[in-house]
């Protein structure tokens, strides 16, 4: 109804319009048609008189030729003939100038008409076109308006859910609030019990300690009473609280004695390690490195550290970026490991790295490698989820752990060498058993482990949440948890096992007391900066100085005593430094980067 009715309109108009142009056209050409009209009428009126007149002009001529007598009648008579022809002529020649005036107008208003006209189908056709794009326009009003009334009604759906959400989300952190509070309660109240049954058990060890010594120091009285006849091949020390008891004297060259001597340690003060007494165990002297089959025997602590002071070998390392490196317990050997998927084993002879051999068998970057205690095995932690370990004399791939579901940053040995740990990206730590190659237990650490340390039933790990956390192996829980200032990078043990070092991504290195549970010591300096998540530091073996490397590519070793830079090293390396190695003996330190480059350190 609405097309038909504007299609109405608009003929109607054009019809208007052309009546009002016959009326405006048709009174300005009325007069000249009227003048037109007159002019053909006195033409022809002309004509007539003409004609009228040629035939009196024969009549007269005729008349003249009949009746010589009135000559002079007829003489006037043609001279007012030629005056009224004359003027006739005048009269008919001014006639046809105003026709052929007439004419021209008519022309150039015919063509006037014909613009007109062509003008007016050029409007109509606007006009058209116009129709055709207000239609279109108004079917597009029409959409519009449709699309405007859905976006209402969705975004009043919106606000309505976002309402329901907003009351949700305020209901919810109420709830977490009071389960906040309600979890810091528990932990008080757990710490509290924690600390009850601590100073329980110190107070038990402290009785069997102190048992244990009336015990010995009895049967040592009785055994000094009881004469024993002494041969003169027996090779025993005397004690120090026996030779006066002696029934007589005994050789300043050849001390002799029935007993042989047994060294009793005093317990630390009580800390952490007091609570986890049995957890910080003592290196077993059965453990599987005893076997003879292995051929590098740990070194001990070294009789003296030597703090680097010149690059003996700088050298290409792997083909891309090295992220590990370690000694082996002997000193003898050099371990780095790269992105391009090896272990590299080197020989340190003469203050040089001789290239010894190839570990192979990872599918991605090596992130950490460890030695067991006797040498023997190298134990490697990489990118394509795994961990794997190698025989050193051979080179030969002898396990290949997979189970977790993320990069493996770091894997170590427990020390009775037949277990490791393991912490990866995935937020788990995975305790191996190598015998039955299976994984035993596997932690949810609620954080990315970047590095472990382990003793024999405690394992250390740090994590990206800024924190160290203590785990008891046996019973799969936390037994303490430390938190830094940043992502926590490394994590070293002193010899003794009573100092823990830290690194972390606020550029500072720490020293915790594990037997007060606090940081000791805090190390820094102007230009150092920690490059990766996975920079490693490491003690020197007597604990006496700290070693880690820089982003600038400057290594940085800290004396314990002091607690300042001895030496910053910052000529060698290219780029930012990832790991360090102080080697058992003392006598070297290795150091390596995110170019391919390691260098052989020491002062000579």
């Amino acid at each position: 109804m609405a097309e038909r009715r504007g299609e109405c309109s608009w003929k109607r108009h054009i019809s208007e319009q052309l009546k009002v142009r016959d009326r405006v056209q048709r009174q300005a050409f009325e007069e000249i048609v009227l003048q037109y009209n007159r002019l053909l009428e006195k033409s022809d009126l002309q004509t007539v008189l003409s004609e009228r007149y040629q035939t009196d002009k024969y009549d007269v001529q005729r008349g003249h030729e009949a009746s010589s007598g009135t000559d002079g009648r007829s003489d006037v008579l043609q001279q007012e003939m030629s005056q009224m022809r004359i003027k006739h002529q005048e009269e008919l020649t001014e006639l046809h100038k105003k026709r052929g005036e007439l004419a021209q107008n008519v022309i150039e208003l015919n063509n006037q008409i014909q613009q007109k006209d062509k003008e007016i189908q050029s409007n109509e056709a606007k006009m058209v076109e116009y129709q055709q794009q207000i239609t279109t326009l108004e079917g597009d009003c029409r959409e519009l308006r449709s699309c405007l009334q859905d976006l209402e009604r969705a975004n009043q759906t919106l606000k309505d859910e976002y309402d329901a959400l907003q009351i949700t989300f305020s209901a919810l952190e109420e709830k977490l609030r009071k389960t906040t509070d309600d979890n810091q309660e528990l932990v008080s109240r757990w710490m509290a019990e924690k600390a009850q049954e601590a100073n329980k058990l110190n107070a038990e060890n402290e009785k069997d300690t102190r048992r244990r010594q009336a015990k010995l120091q009895k049967e040592l009285a009785d055994a000094a009473k009881e004469p024993l006849p002494i041969e003169p091949d027996d090779d025993i020390e005397v004690l120090a609280e026996d030779v006066g008891k002696g029934a007589g004297e005994t050789s300043p060259k050849r001390p002799l004695s029935r007993t042989p001597s047994k060294r009793t340690s005093q317990p630390p003060p009580g800390g952490l390690l007091d609570s986890i007494s049995n957890i910080f165990g003592r290196r077993p002297t059965n453990s599987f490195s005893s076997s003879p089959e292995h051929p590098e025997a740990p070194s001990g602590v070294c009789a003296e550290v030597r703090v680097p002071s010149t690059a003996l070998h700088v050298f290409e390392a792997h083909d891309g970026e090295v992220n590990a490196v370690r000694f082996s317990p002997g000193s003898r050997l050099l371990a780095t490991g790269g992105m391009d998927r090896k272990v590299k084993l080197w020989e340190v002879v003469a203050g040089r790295c001789e290239p010894k051999g190839a570990l192979t068998g990872s599918n991605a970057g090596i992130t950490s490698i460890e030695f067991d205690s006797a040498g023997s095995y190298l134990l490697a932690a990489s990118n394509d989820f795994a961990s794997r370990i190698w025989t050193v004399e051979d080179y030969r791939l002898r396990h290949t752990l997979t189970g977790h579901s993320g990069k493996v940053l770091s894997a170590r040995f427990l020390l009775d060498n037949a277990r490791i740990v393991s912490g990866s990206y995935d937020r788990t730590l995975k305790l191996w058993d190598l015998r039955s190659k299976v994984c035993m237990k596997t932690v949810f650490a609620g954080s990315s482990c970047n590095d472990i340390v382990c003793t024999e039933q405690c394992v250390m790990s740090g994590h990206f949440d800024k924190k160290v956390r203590f785990w008891d192996i046996r019973a799969e829980s936390i037994v303490q948890e430390l938190e830094l200032f940043g992502r926590v990078t490394s994590l070293d043990l002193n010899h003794d096992r009573t100092e823990l070092l830290t690194c972390s991504r606020d550029d500072l290195v720490k020293i915790i007391d594990l037997r007060t549970n606090a940081v000791r010591q805090t190390f820094s300096a102007p230009g150092f900066k920690c490059g990766a998540d996975w920079t490693r530091v490491t003690f020197s073996p007597d604990g006496s100085y700290v070693a880690g490397g820089s982003a600038d590519g400057a290594l940085y070793i800290w004396s314990v005593v002091t607690g300042k830079v001895d030496r910053t090293l910052d000529r060698n390396h290219n780029s930012a430094i990832n790991s360090v190695s102080w080697s058992p003996s003392g006598a070297f330190v290795a150091s390596v980067e995110k170019g391919s480059r390691a260098i052989l350190w020491s002062d000579m």
